[in-house]
């Protein structure tokens, strides 16, 4: 296993080059996490159960003993341990001493957001499977806390190697509504699913996590069969008879694991909203396995959410309980029409950075595919998600791409023809921002060229062109995704395209 959490230069597109990729990461534990359990090993009154509970902080940290545990037993007769306390009673404390010696411990502020974010998910619908169903299934409660903890696990070192991959997985599938098939074979070269029930065998994970994934892999059938029931809960007399009618149904969805899949799929829905579609098929689903009102178990699920919060939120990740407080006509904004997040402390460091090389004197690039490379990259750190860089000819009669980021492969090689956009023709007259909303978007879309406005699919959207020695050369393009920006990339935005002015006259001075 790899020591350092390095974004390896080219990403996998199969299975095997994938599970190798990530079943090498070891993941970052808290600092403060490693320090404690640390010092309980070392402390001769601790039980194998007061060092359980004080690593239940960090998840890395469980499922990394869990994973070591069931490999270090790996081919022998010995059962998978299905919770933590098992997992360190197998290992002994002289060994998970030396595991906990070999886990990168970070402060937590330096751990990827990406990863945490995913972490964070993961404690929410631990709770909601305790909350909901620890009490009814009291004799299970282990199987329910660790395996509605670690079913996420499998993404967990994805998140930290690749999370613009799940970034962009999740604008075009959650938010766009794209395919997901089609995504993830794009994205990835092979399905999500596909690959965390790989890793979820060979890491030997509980035994309900690798139910939870042949479930949603290899008997969608009966899921959907027993949604279409579920849709039925303003009248559970019917849906009563129903299952009755279909004992075999019946049996598969009172399944105990059952549990942990409806608890990831609650908290994975509500990080989208509280009334999306997603999360009602997820409550529709629970309430026909609780057998409890709809209106109860929705109230039940906000009260879990906001017990997630108080022990889990961090500032600088959201959780979905923050939304319960705003109008209910506000919450169906989120995150489709809600400003975009601001960009985290973490890009507005490599956003300063790029920043400060365009201002450089004297400049630092060779060509201008250098400057504008560095020009894009800046862009893409203030948090912009689609960016399109495109220079004028000498003429300023043609206008081609330069550079691109978020778009298609086709959008690199975009010419137009400056005449036939009133728009264009504007911001080449002088240096110009043009700022799209849904007021004025219908205005201004109808004098952009197709071919330059159908990628930047959405209401929201800047472009801007820029200057140098009194003379347009460039114009920016550049959105979070279409919806509505965040204020503070929008105005990253502005002191960008300064910094890329700056850096245009410094080359050309410098040239």
């Amino acid at each position: 296993m790899t020591n350092e959490t390095t974004v390896p230069t080219s990403r996998p597109h199969t299975l095997e080059g994938w599970v190798k990729l990530l079943d090498a990461v070891r993941l970052p534990v808290p600092q403060a996490s490693h320090d404690r359990v640390c010092k309980a090993i070392a402390d001769s009154r601790s039980s194998m159960r007061d060092i359980a509970e004080l690593m239940q902080d960090s998840p890395a940290l469980a499922l990394s003993v869990i994973r070591e545990a069931n490999q270090h037993t790996h081919g022998s007769m010995t059962e998978t341990a299905e919770n933590l306390e098992v997992a360190l009673n197998r290992l002994g404390l002289k060994r998970t001493e030396q595991l906990l010696a070999h886990l990168p411990a970070r402060p937590e502020s330096e751990i990827p957001i990406a990863l945490r974010q995913l972490q964070l998910i993961s404690q929410h619908a631990t709770q909601q499977a305790n909350g909901l169903f620890g009490s009814r299934l009291a004799r299970l409660w282990q199987d329910i806390h660790w395996g509605s903890l670690l079913f996420l696990s499998p993404l967990w070192p994805l998140a930290l190697t690749y999370p613009q991959l799940l970034d962009e997985w999740e604008l075009r599938v959650i938010r766009r509504g794209q395919s997901a098939h089609k995504v993830e074979k794009e994205l990835f070269g092979v399905r999500l699913l596909v690959l965390c029930q790989a890793l979820v065998d060979l890491w030997r994970l509980p035994i309900w996590v690798q139910q939870g994934y042949r479930l949603l892999l290899n008997e969608q059938r009966l899921l959907v069969q027993v949604l279409h029931i579920a849709r039925g809960a303003d009248n559970p007399l019917h849906q009563q008879q129903l299952l009755d009618a279909d004992p075999a149904l019946r049996r598969w969805l009172n399944q105990p694991a059952n549990t942990v899949l409806l608890a990831n799929g609650i908290a994975l829905a509500a990080q989208q909203s509280w009334s999306c579609p997603h999360l009602l098929r997820w409550q529709f689903l629970t309430s026909l396995y609780l057998q409890t009102p709809m209106d109860e178990l929705q109230q039940h699920i906000h009260q879990q959410a906001v017990r997630s919060a108080q022990h889990h939120a961090m500032a600088d990740l959201w959780h979905p309980a923050i939304s319960l407080i705003w109008p209910w006509g506000a919450e169906h904004l989120h995150p489709g029409q809600l400003p975009a997040p601001a960009p985290t402390a973490e890009d507005l460091a490599l956003w300063r950075k790029l920043c400060g090389q365009l201002l450089a004197e004297p400049s630092v690039f060779t060509n201008a595919m250098h400057l504008t490379t560095f020009a894009r990259d800046a862009l893409v750190a203030c948090g912009m998600h689609r960016v399109m860089i495109l220079m004028t000819d000498r003429n300023q009669s043609v206008l081609r791409a330069h550079q691109t980021a978020g778009l298609p492969k086709g959008m690199a090689t975009l010419s137009l023809q400056v005449n036939q956009s009133t728009v264009l023709q504007r911001l080449l007259s002088q240096p110009a921002q043009v700022r799209l909303s849904p007021a004025n978007n219908a205005q201004f879309s109808a004098h952009l060229p197709a071919s330059l406005r159908a990628p930047f699919d959405g209401n929201h959207l800047l472009l801007r062109s820029l200057s140098n020695n009194g003379r347009v050369v460039m114009v920016v393009m550049a959105d979070q995704g279409g919806g509505p920006f965040s204020e503070i990339t929008v105005q990253a935005f502005g002191k960008t395209a300064q910094c890329i002015e700056k850096a245009l006259h410094s080359f050309t001075a410098h040239g």
